[in-house]
C-alpha cells in the first residue's frame, strides 16, 4: 500500500536522539518532538531515553491524555519502513531445552553447596552455644 508520508527506518530514526535533534517512534509513525522537549511535562531525559527504539509502550504506560496524542500528530515526519523491521523470532521449547535448565540448575546447586552448608552449621553451633548456658 503506498503511503504519501516519508519512509524511515528504525536506524535513520535512532540518529537523532539529542536535546538539538529528537526524534520517537511510536506505533510506527516517527515523530521530531525537538522543539517539544522543553514543554514535555516528564521533562526531557524522558522522552530522550525513548529514542533508538519503539517507545509505543512507554507511551501508552505513561497513561497519556487524548488531547497529549492529538499534540503527538502534530510532530509526525513519516512512518516506520515496515520492511526493514527486524522482528525476532519465536523460540520453540523443546525437551533438549528442558533438560538443559535442568543441567544449569544442578550446576549452580554444586557450584554454591557452601552456603546452606555454612548457615546449618552456624545455626547448630549457636544451639549448642544456647543450651550450654541454660
Amino acid at each position: 500500500m503506498p503511503t504519501l508520508t516519508k519512509l524511515y527506518t528504525m536506524e535513520e530514526a535512532s540518529q537523532h536522539n539529542t536535546k538539538d535533534d529528537c526524534w520517537v517512534v511510536i506505533d510506527g509513525k516517527v515523530y521530531d518532538v525537538t522543539s517539544y522537549l522543553d514543554e514535555h511535562p516528564g521533562g526531557d531525559d524522558v522522552v530522550l531515553a525513548a529514542t533508538g527504539k519503539d517507545a509505543t509502550d512507554d507511551f501508552e504506560d505513561a497513561g497519556h491524555s487524548k488531547s497529549a496524542k492529538e499534540l503527538l500528530q502534530t510532530f509526525c515526519v513519516g512512518e516506520l519502513d515496515a520492511s526493514s523491521t527486524i522482528i525476532p523470532e519465536l523460540e520453540i521449547s523443546s525437551k533438549k531445552e528442558a533438560t538443559n535448565y535442568s543441567q544449569k540448575l544442578m550446576d549452580l546447586t554444586k557450584q554454591y553447596w557452601t552456603i546452606p552448608v555454612a548457615i546449618v552449621g552456624i545455626s547448630v553451633v549457636v544451639g549448642f552455644l544456647y543450651l550450654r548456658k541454660k
